[in-house]
């Protein structure tokens, strides 16, 4: 149930006071509101708080007046409360609410909720940290839990003095008031809203630098792992950097955090000025983070710091829009990786984010990527592929079709009219919409039924454009072709069928000459016939001559696709339990890649795109039981464990070396003891990757029990373990199991307000 309008929130001046000893919080909420309509009731949102008092006080020129006390009534099934006044509020007038209340550290990873981590020495560290998006800032405080009412934020932490604290803004004072407990003041807030407010307290050590427009920007983790913050910090900086110029917008803070988390259940979270991060999304450690690690830290630094101006300083009006927020972040994470780091050639991935959220599209689950959402449970599953993946190919589609000069001018002209406020999806089309010249091109493409299409033939090095704005339509060329391929480089969201004299022709150029074709329109013609294969539109043998050519590919992004592909094909027969055909197809599969295999070194060498070919190469030839990569990988594992851990591995073949390793009863007790060893993330999910690739059925359920214990392997990668088991043709039905028997356990422990987590792995 949405909040009444009647009240709008100014400020909140909050003074926080967490035990890290009881592991509760006593708060004070100080808001001043303004009144647009007679009334003696305020609503707002209060979830797991004990309400001590509550006063009223009229404000004259910023001054309280008499405080009078107002009952409360909670309406837990809304995660709301109602303050009543004796007297009646009067329309134009500001007022301040003070509410004292307290409530336990949350148990799970929303609002403010207690965490914890091992140091070296194997002693246990405390800390508190939030996650409020979407609907758990009402965990932290009494609040207007909507994202439209934005308000300004004061804070206030008090701390032990082993502890810092930290906010969305610099600390302006510090003060001792007794008992070994200090107040932190922090800087008033710009205007955000609730679910952008962050405290931390701590024991963290950071590493800081100055960006060249004076923002400082610094990198928090546990003391152990400080020396794994270097790598972010540089990151963060550069990327920092660019969108200040792209959008033409300084960062409005005079500074940014970013922070690990021990316990962190998503990625990340954009928190104005105070990004918080898991672990294994932030640190980079030499030794044991390969290259796809640091590709994800990199890109999903990207993703959080374009926040700051897509959701921060535009905010969705509601959260039906958050594809705004998500969608442009993961687009952005994109255009500014490729241009503060070209040598990591991420635009050739972005062809993976378009076909997942082909596949999700595909469902008869799926949704538009703006869909009414009421209910704290609605809004969160509103967090999934097509906010985020749909969202940012639809993005890519419209930048391509208007060009990178409007795109942009469009993004620009959204943001600085919208500043500090609240947009809707209607508002993003407007601004793309009045950018000169483009007015009534720009009118048409945001109708579901009009599609840009683009297409290229034998006969032309010309890209053909053409609006489809009919159900169907004929689109007459300028001379005979051989061949046509439609959606080059896969700029548009949508499929592509051809009739089998259009198939013929392509599968015949990829055999005579695939370089005719681009790699990504050579990638998205593999993806095009399989996807067309699971819609029952597409033959699986034809789909299989058109990747007859990968015996000539030698580029990673259509390898890796055709790959995908056959090892899909591959498991499925695996764990149906097919054994002649799976033996046939494993045969193929690795006659059809041997070339590729037995080029690979078992090394960190080459450019991030050879690096990823070999990882997924050799991970799937010792999947697949390739003698020769089983006894690299075997003789890897066992100087590195008769070193005692000692030696350094390569570490884009780590976890494959682990897996082989892990196929061994000694090997799988000793990796288990490295992962409570390990300091490092990166390590850490390589080895349950490995511990959960084992064909003992018995280590696998018990791999699931300490998952569920939540002691040696922590309870935000318990969904990871049950992932990772799943996908075992040993292990599927055995996770399958565990999660019906542990249903409502799993919930409890996960404290998630959505079951999709679960449902996924299933």
């Amino acid at each position: 149930m949405r909040l009444p309008n009647r009240i709008i929130p100014l400020h909140y001046d909050l003074l926080i006071h967490p035990n890290l000893t009881t592991l509760s919080f006593t708060g004070v909420a100080k808001i001043e509101v303004s009144v647009k309509q007679d009334t003696n009731s305020i609503v707002l949102h209060s979830k797991y708080l004990e309400i001590t008092s509550a006063t009223i006080a009229l404000t004259q020129d910023g001054i309280a007046q008499h405080e009078k006390a107002m009952n409360v009534l909670e309406f837990p099934p809304y995660e709301q409360i109602a303050l009543q006044s004796i007297e009646p509020l009067g329309a134009g007038e500001k007022y301040i609410i003070n509410i004292n209340y307290a409530a336990n550290l949350s148990d799970g990873f929303y609002g403010f909720y207690k965490s914890s981590y091992k140091t070296q020495d194997g002693k246990t560290r405390l800390l508190a940290s939030t996650d409020f998006e979407p609907t758990s800032a009402r965990m932290a405080f009494p609040c207007f839990d909507e994202p439209s009412f934005k308000a300004n934020f004061s804070v206030k932490i008090r701390r032990g003095s082993q502890y810092i604290a930290l906010s969305n803004m610099p600390m302006v004072k510090s003060l001792p008031i007794g008992e070994g407990l200090f107040e932190d003041h922090f800087a008033v807030s710009v205007r955000m809203s609730t679910y952008l407010v962050a405290f931390i307290v701590c024991d963290f050590k950071s590493v800081s630098a100055i960006t060249s427009t004076g923002i400082k920007v610094s990198i928090y983790a546990v003391p152990d792992k400080w020396s794994q913050t270097h790598y972010a910090l540089e990151a963060a900086v550069k990327l920092l950097e660019f969108y200040e110029h792209y959008f033409n917008i300084y960062f409005p803070l005079p500074k940014q955090d970013l922070v690990a988390i021990p316990d962190f259940q998503s990625g990340a979270m954009e928190n104005w000025g105070l990004i918080t991060y898991r672990e294994t999304a932030l640190l980079y450690d030499s030794v044991t983070s390969s290259a796809s690690d640091k590709l994800r830290i990199t890109m999903v630094i990207g993703h959080e710091l374009a926040h700051q101006w897509f959701g921060n300083l535009v905010t969705m009006e509601w959260w039906n829009d958050i594809w705004l927020n998500e969608g442009f972040a993961r687009y952005m994470e994109f255009v500014s990786v490729g241009a503060t780091y070209p040598e990591l050639q991420v635009d050739d991935f972005f062809l993976n984010k378009c076909f997942g959220a082909m596949g999700s599209d595909s469902m008869n689950s799926s949704r538009a990527i703006s869909t009414a959402a009421e209910s704290p449970t609605q809004i969160q599953e509103m967090f999934d592929s097509m906010s985020y993946e749909k969202g940012a190919c639809i993005l890519h589609m419209l930048r391509n079709f208007l060009t990178e000069e409007v795109f942009q001018s469009g993004l620009v002209s959204y943001l600085r009219k919208y500043s500090y406020g609240n947009a809707k999806n209607e508002d993003l089309w407007n601004s793309m919409a009045n950018v000169r010249l483009y007015l009534s091109v720009t009118k048409m493409i945001f109708y579901l039924w009009h599609i840009p299409l683009t297409y290229i033939t034998s006969s032309s090095d010309r890209i053909g454009r053409y609006l489809l704005k009919t159900k169907s339509d004929t689109i007459k060329l300028d001379k005979e072709a051989d061949w046509v391929k439609f959606n080059v480089d896969m700029n548009g969201y949508y499929i592509v069928h051809y009739e089998h004299s259009g198939w013929d022709a392509l599968v015949n150029l990829l055999d005579q000459d695939h370089t005719l074709l681009s790699m990504k329109d050579r990638t998205h013609l593999i993806h095009n016939a399989f996807q067309l294969v699971s819609a029952g539109k597409l033959s699986l043998d034809r789909a299989l001559d058109l990747t007859r050519y990968l015996r000539h590919e030698n580029k990673t992004v259509p390898v890796l696709q055709g790959l995908a592909y056959l090892e899909v094909f591959y498991k499925l027969v695996e764990k149906r339990s097919i054994p002649d055909v799976a033996t046939n197809l494993k045969r193929y599969i690795l006659e059809f890649f041997k070339h590729l295999i037995d080029k690979q070194s078992w090394s960190d060498d080459g450019s991030l795109s050879e690096r990823l070919l070999r990882t997924n190469l050799l991970e799937m030839a010792c999947d697949l039981q390739y003698p020769p990569c089983l006894q690299k990988a075997l003789d890897l594992f066992n100087k590195w464990k008769n070193s005692n851990g000692t030696i350094s591995l390569p570490t884009d073949v780590l976890e494959i070396v682990y897996s082989v390793g892990a196929q061994r009863a000694d090997g799988w007790e000793y990796l288990l003891k490295k992962y409570i060893q390990s300091m490092s993330g990166a390590e850490k999910i390589k080895i349950v990757n490995a511990l959960a690739a084992t064909r003992d059925p018995e280590k696998l359920s018990g791999l699931l029990e300490i998952g569920m214990e939540g002691n040696v392997i922590k309870l935000q990668d318990l969904a990871h373990v049950v992932a990772a088991v799943s996908r075992n043709p040993v292990g599927h039905l055995l996770a399958w199991n565990f999660v019906k028997k542990n249903w409502n356990k799993l919930i409890e422990k996960s404290q998630c307000p959505t079951k999709q987590s679960w449902i996924e792995v299933t």
